[in-house]
């Protein structure tokens, strides 16, 4: 029996654009995935974290949906640069169809990049800011 082809360029973009929700693992894995639901999970529990701790600094209580997100950007990396080889092993088996990566691919990977090494390091520099002035510079 053949299974659907699971196209990896599909897969980097989704976890590039939606990877915070799961879009990724959805995909990938189905409804079943447990670390999919997780990402899922983490929006509505920052947000419920905001309305119970109002008080609470932005960037505590968001904390869980950024760690989703910073998690999602590094699997855009992971995905996108296995080669298609191990990508129709590991996810296409039985599709009867070979992938076959091109520039649209390299182009989400770069923007992947910028967008990862933006969101990391405003992260690192607003925990900063939180930890040794207590938030006085925003």
């Amino acid at each position: 029996m053949t299974q659907a082809h699971k196209n990896k360029t599909l897969t980097a973009f989704l976890s590039l654009s939606l990877g915070s929700l799961g879009a990724h693992r959805f995909y990938l894995y189905g409804k079943n995935d447990a670390i999919a639901w997780l990402h899922f999970s983490t929006l509505p529990l920052s947000l419920l974290l905001s309305k119970l701790y109002f008080n609470l600094n932005e960037f505590i209580t968001f904390g869980p949906w950024l760690l989703s997100l910073l998690v999602a950007l590094l699997m855009t990396l992971i995905l996108g640069l296995k080669s298609d080889e191990k990508w129709d092993t590991e996810f296409n088996p039985n599709s009867g169809q070979k992938s076959d990566s091109s520039w649209l691919l390299a182009v989400i990977l770069v923007f992947d990049l910028g967008a990862g090494a933006i969101a990391l390091i405003g992260m690192m520099a607003r925990a900063f800011d939180l930890l040794y002035t207590g938030g006085a510079y925003g």
